[in-house]
């Protein structure tokens, strides 16, 4: 990540996050309320420290139904304090006790009945209260970053997590791709890395252009809050207000088999691109995915800061579901561990 270009120049500010677990809360915003009815038990739960799979297991453990009966909507960070929804399926049962849920690191804060199982990225976004301790640096310089963020985004980045410890996740790609099996678990993981790649040097390019916010010649745009995308088509006075009211985005390629759907000098560019990584492209399309598209620009929501003390910075804002907040805090602070 500290590879990739900046959108807001020189970072004005070195800083620790996640010195406890406190430091970084997420809470999710599905976007709909409860059924009040049906099989499944809807639960509020923080957790603290603890990894999302982990905590899925031992709702199904307590519950005393197998780990398939649980859902959930995402992944949270494991050194962190979240706040998300799991479902249980109880069909024929009542709820058992979830006070007495034996585990330190996991408290149920509400339970509900809901008719659906939770599906993956079945959520609006995520709402983030970010603590960041030992900062130094220019002050000033901090405050005009936080101004043009809340009022220009940032790149729209996939999060070093995307690509594993050390980035791991696109050798095991590349030599997947070369001919060596993978779990279909481990498969999707790799994919998503791959893909990944591809949309952020994409974007990337188009930072170090200054177009990463801005329309060129073919480009496909994305609508804010949605998976959904169109164009190419003509870029007039109506496309130019949606923009800057950020409703539409630019996008980028999540590369799949055919022709990308960009055409004129968005779509040489990502073409160009895709070709500097003809591997993991080319084992993109043999594995017959889609197109589809992803915002060039993140815009953070209700992006607010206060200085706790002369070393400390509270950040609260919400993003879209998929968003990193580590790429918000990056045009911010260079964190160290």
């Amino acid at each position: 990540m500290s590879e990739l270009p900046f959108a807001c120049g020189a970072v004005p500010l070195t800083a620790r996050l996640r010195a406890a677990p406190e430091d970084f809360i997420v809470e999710e915003i599905l976007g709909y309320d409860a059924d009040g009815a049906g099989e499944h038990a809807l639960l509020w739960v923080e957790k603290r420290g603890a990894n999302t799979d982990w905590v899925a297991r031992e709702l199904a453990r307590f519950a005393e139904v197998p780990p398939v009966n649980v859902g959930y909507a995402g992944l949270k960070d494991r050194h962190a304090v979240t706040r998300q929804a799991f479902s249980v399926q109880l069909p024929g049962r009542p709820d058992p006790d979830w006070s007495a849920l034996p585990c330190a690191e996991v408290k149920v804060l509400a339970a509900t009945r809901h008719s659906r199982k939770l599906k993956r990225g079945a959520l609006r976004g995520n709402r983030f209260v970010l603590t960041l301790r030992e900062v130094h640096g220019e002050r000033e310089a901090a405050e005009r970053v936080l101004q043009q963020i809340a009022a220009r985004g940032v790149p729209n980045y996939f999060g070093e997590q995307r690509f594993g410890r050390e980035g791991g996740n696109l050798a095991q790609a590349r030599a997947m791709f070369a001919g060596r099996r993978m779990d279909r678990d481990k498969r999707s993981i790799l994919l998503s890395a791959a893909r990944s790649q591809i949309f952020n040097s994409v974007l990337a390019a188009r930072v170090e252009q200054g177009t990463w916010d801005t329309a060129l010649p073919g480009e496909i745009w994305s609508l804010a809050g949605s998976r959904s995308w169109f164009g190419p088509e003509p870029f007039d006075d109506a496309l130019a207000g949606r923009l800057a009211q950020g409703d539409i985005h630019p996008s980028g390629p999540l590369w799949g088999e055919g022709d990308p759907p960009a055409t004129d000098v968005v779509g040489a560019l990502e073409r160009q691109v895709a070709a500097e990584h003809v591997d993991l492209a080319e084992g993109l399309a043999k594995a017959r995915m889609e197109h589809e598209r992803r915002a060039l620009r993140l815009m953070p929501k209700d992006l607010r800061w206060r200085w706790l003390d002369d070393a400390t910075l509270e950040l609260t804002f919400e993003l879209p579901a998929g968003a990193y907040a580590t790429v918000v805090v990056r045009e911010l602070a260079n964190l160290g561990a």
